[in-house]
C-alpha cells in the first residue's frame, strides 16, 4: 500500500519538469535530505509544507496523505464527466498530463473531449 512519501515521489518523478530531490527541495527551502526522509517515510512534513506540495502539484492534501481524491479544489467546479477526465489523463499510468484543463481555451478542451468520447467508445477509459 502506497504511502505519503510513495506519492510524493511519484508526483516528483511523472510530472513535467521532472525535479530531482534537491530541485523539489529548493522550490519550497527544504535539503535534498528532507526531500529524501519525506519520500522514504522516515519523516512526516507539517501541514503547510502539505498544503505547499498539494498546491504545487495540484492536487488535495487527503490525496498526498490518503491517495484518494486526486482533483485539487480548484477543478470542484468541473462536471463529473469532466472531473473523471481530468483524472484519467492526470492518471501517471497514462503518460498524459492535462493539469492545464481548466485554463484551455475552448477549442483545446473541445479536442479533450472528442478523444475522452474515443476512449470511452473503445472501452480504454
Amino acid at each position: 500500500m502506497k504511502q505519503l512519501g510513495d506519492r510524493l515521489k511519484e508526483l516528483r518523478l511523472t510530472n513535467t519538469p521532472r525535479l530531482s530531490q534537491k530541485e523539489f527541495g529548493k522550490k519550497f527551502g527544504l535539503s535534498e535530505s528532507t526531500i529524501g526522509m519525506y519520500e522514504r517515510s522516515e519523516r512526516k512534513p507539517d501541514y503547510d509544507i502539505l498544503q505547499k506540495f498539494a498546491e504545487f502539484y495540484n492536487v488535495t492534501i487527503d490525496y498526498l496523505i490518503t491517495g484518494k481524491e486526486k482533483i485539487s479544489n480548484k477543478e470542484s467546479n468541473l462536471s463529473d464527466e469532466e472531473r473523471e477526465m481530468l483524472e484519467f489523463f492526470n492518471d501517471p499510468e497514462t503518460g498524459l498530463f492535462f493539469r492545464e484543463m481548466k485554463e484551455a481555451p475552448e477549442d483545446q478542451l473541445e479536442e479533450i473531449r472528442q478523444i475522452w468520447e474515443v476512449l470511452k467508445r473503445r472501452g480504454l477509459k
